[in-house]
């Protein structure tokens, strides 16, 4: 191959993260050209995501392009790749997590308030839920765009504090203040970067592999899989986090109600090995444990 093509979207965090897998092509010897795409969830920022209807709102421009042969590999944020990918599309490579947990944010005005008065602004229903849970009353906005733009939107008052995933303003280098949440379970597979190519090209596919990192392989696979034996294709709020401790995984999964009330969590320890499918058996206790039932009551609520 004379030059891999890397498809990304173009903001400042989604080049980043595509010139990091360029660093890692290239010390493998390939040339490399960077093309940026302008994704379907960056040109509609006036709605929340679960409200657009696409599955893979931030994916699919870059799906397209791959299929077309534009590009040889996407590279995405693993959690805003849908479980379920296109024919002939794949997961490849996923570079070394980093930084996955959820932080708040505040505008000047709101430093001295207590957590649970503030207004927040956040689209997200996994972060909504998770906060409601804590904090029953909180008043929340709807907020769009890259990370510049919603700290932009701050400052000009839209709310008292926002949510961020603590990998974007580490990347960016970002001087702000943030705090840690710890009750926001991350969302699967969050401060991830992954790699998406065509199936059927097993030259490249070979290459990839010896740049993805196995212990988040082996975590975000669990993720993901929990993650898609839940929703079966339904946005919902949903946290997991697989942590590698000694050979053995800590997996911690939530699925909480639109409202918050009403949460099911697992917490466990088990030996992993990659013949079980660790992620859609601990899914499948949580649905028999109540999760159908609060999963069918969060599909007719959206």
């Amino acid at each position: 191959m004379n030059k891999i093509r890397i498809g990304t979207r173009n903001s400042p965090l989604a080049l980043w993260q595509a010139h990091e897998v360029e660093s890692k092509l290239q010390g493998l010897g390939f040339k490399t050209e960077i093309v940026p795409i302008v994704s379907s969830g960056d040109k509609n920022l006036d709605q929340p995501l679960y409200a657009l209807g696409i599955t893979g709102v931030f994916t699919k421009d870059l799906d397209i392009a791959l299929l077309n042969k534009e590009i040889d590999i996407a590279v995405h944020s693993l959690k805003d790749v849908p479980t379920q990918l296109p024919e002939n599309i794949q997961i490849s490579a996923v570079l070394e997590r980093d930084f996955p947990e959820d932080v708040l944010v505040r505008n000047n005005d709101a430093e001295p308030l207590d957590l649970e008065v503030l207004k927040i602004a956040t689209s997200s229903l996994r972060r909504r839920a998770f906060w409601l849970k804590e904090f029953p009353e909180t008043e929340f906005t709807d907020i769009r765009g890259n990370v510049q733009t919603r700290l932009k939107k701050l400052d000009e008052g839209i709310a008292d504090a926002t949510i961020f995933s603590l990998a974007g303003i580490k990347r960016m280098d970002l001087d702000i203040n943030y705090e840690q949440i710890p009750f926001l379970l991350q969302a699967p597979s969050q401060g991830v970067v992954a790699i998406a190519s065509l199936s059927d090209n097993a030259e490249l596919n070979e290459s990839l592999k010896s740049i993805s990192h196995k212990e988040t392989e082996i975590c975000v696979t669990i993720e993901r899989e929990f993650l898609k034996t839940l929703e079966g294709g339904c946005t919902a709020p949903i946290g997991a986090k697989a942590e590698m401790l000694d050979g053995q995984i800590r997996f911690q999964g939530r699925l909480c109600s639109l409202d918050g009330k009403n949460c099911i969590e697992t917490d466990e320890i088990f030996d992993w090995n990659d013949s079980e499918n660790f992620g859609d058996k601990i899914a499948l206790k949580v649905l028999e444990n109540g999760g159908r039932e609060l999963m069918e009551e969060i599909q007719k609520s959206l």
